[in-house]
């Protein structure tokens, strides 16, 4: 993917002493779609701190996460190299679960190289203990939480993990909020930022709700409603990550670093199926998790610095997690590695400088079958095999991709084509098809498709 790329700010922050370095909290809900919060319009409830944050920072419009299921799209966060270049596409792989190499380049890795303190909490998801992505072996001081996501399923675990070790988690068998996994990790994010506010530091607040299970010790709120308890708990949970951004934004302005602190919010893709009639999770769009859709990786993304990016701003950057990596690098004053598929989006964020402009953005995703997508400007296309027919939106009068309109746009057809022949690096962890489908077939034989993919997928979470 060609990128053009200016001289952006590095060199001022560069300049500026270890202790001056902007703090960094990139704080990632799990499974949340983009309508669940209330800058993007969220109907069933409130999210006043998310609302907050946009208001007085910078909400984006047109931000994509890395993919559109959990492990590919935090690999992408990571690395800041997109599905067709990074090792994870999917969950699982045809050789089980994947390890990020030792010689790989985080933002973790590359901030404590810049004498950033590096904090991690809630799931991992790319290297279990003892292996070489392990949390700890990828540039964090300290993780603590999840490294399995499966084990990320259980929110009255028996333990949770600190940088490789099991850590007990006494159960009193009551559901309470002291059993309650998030509790734990969120009380440790706080605690990390407390323990490093005379230095700079990058804490990954990758909290685990609303992941399912769907579980939470008590609803007050929305226990009454009349929806399944599925539904109302998953409602709960979004309130309670609002809830505990709130704590993070307070405790900054406790310590006195709310202007030396950079908060990104966003989620790690789209929302599932069952919360889209009753919710509205994925906010009109086509499509949820692990599919390629906009519903399925369209994502809130909100920042905010007081005093450096001007408040109740809006912008239509086309942006994905890709771009995370460079923009820290660009942030801390280091040169990014060669090889990124991103760039800084600080000048967007600050308003000054010239914005490095994405051609395109390409995904991919192996799960429940093999997807490509393209954004190419307001221009989407999608397919379900390497020389499969392509579907081509217009974005710009068709948002919720209801109209195909391939056969009108030969030459858009063949761009898109070409992009995703160049972007996609055949894996030998992956087979891509060159002619695929959905499995419409035996969703048929079921009472809908989304419960085939639900069934299909929860063998790798």
């Amino acid at each position: 993917m060609k990128l053009f790329l200016p001289l952006l700010l590095a060199t001022f922050f560069a300049s500026l002493p270890a202790a001056d370095k902007p703090n960094i909290i990139f704080i990632l809900a799990d499974d949340a779609g983009i309508g669940d919060f209330s800058p993007y319009g969220c109907k069933y409830g409130s999210t006043p701190n998310i609302n907050r944050l946009a208001t007085e920072g910078m909400k984006f419009t047109r931000a994509y996460s890395g993919s559109a299921v959990c492990a590919p799209s935090r690999c992408v966060l990571m690395t800041g190299q997109h599905t067709g270049h990074t090792l994870r596409r999917a969950n699982q792989s045809k050789d089980g679960l994947l390890s990020l190499p030792s010689k790989q380049i985080t933002v973790a890795g590359l901030l404590h190289d810049a004498g950033y303190a590096t904090g991690g909490f809630g799931k991992w998801g790319l290297g279990n203990p003892d292996t070489t992505g392990a949390a700890e072996k990828q540039g964090f001081d300290l993780f603590f939480g999840y490294y399995d996501q499966k084990h990320a399923h259980d929110y009255y675990t028996d333990h949770l993990v600190r940088n490789g070790v099991d850590v007990p988690q006494p159960q009193s068998g009551k559901h309470s909020w002291e059993d309650y996994s998030h509790t734990r990790i969120a009380d440790e994010t706080l605690k990390f930022i407390e323990q490093n506010k005379d230095r700079p530091f990058f804490c990954y607040a990758a909290w685990t709700p609303p992941h399912g299970d769907f579980v939470i010790p008590e609803n007050p709120v929305f226990g009454q409603k009349a929806w399944t308890e599925e539904v109302r708990n998953y409602a709960a949970m979004v309130a309670l990550v609002d809830k505990d951004v709130g704590r993070v934004m307070q405790k900054l302005k406790d310590l006195g670093i709310d202007d030396k602190t950079l908060v990104v919010f966003s989620s790690d893709n789209g929302a599932n199926p069952e919360f889209i009639e009753s919710l509205g999770s994925t906010g009109g769009l086509r499509g949820y998790k692990r599919m390629l859709y906009e519903g399925g990786m369209r994502t809130p993304f909100i920042a905010r610095w007081p005093g450096k990016i001007q408040p109740s701003t809006t912008s239509d950057l086309l942006t994905s997690f890709v771009d995370f990596l460079p923009t820290a690098a660009d942030l801390s004053g280091v040169p990014g590695p060669k090889g990124l598929d991103g760039h800084s989006i600080a000048p967007t964020l600050f308003g000054k400088g010239q914005q490095a402009a994405h051609e395109s953005l390409y995904f991919e995703i192996y799960e429940p079958y093999f997807q490509q997508a393209v954004r190419m400007g307001d221009w989407k296309g999608y397919r379900l095999g390497t020389k499969a027919t392509l579907e081509l939106y217009d974005l710009k009068s068709d948002p919720v991709e209801k109209q195909n309109i391939a056969a009108a746009h030969p030459d858009i057809v063949r761009k898109i084509e070409a992009i995703m022949s160049a972007e996609h690096t055949p894996s030998p962890h992956y087979d891509a098809p060159e002619q695929g489908k959905a499995p419409v077939s035996k969703a048929k034989k079921k009472s809908s498709l989304p419960e085939l993919l639900n069934e299909e997928t929860t063998k790798s979470k």
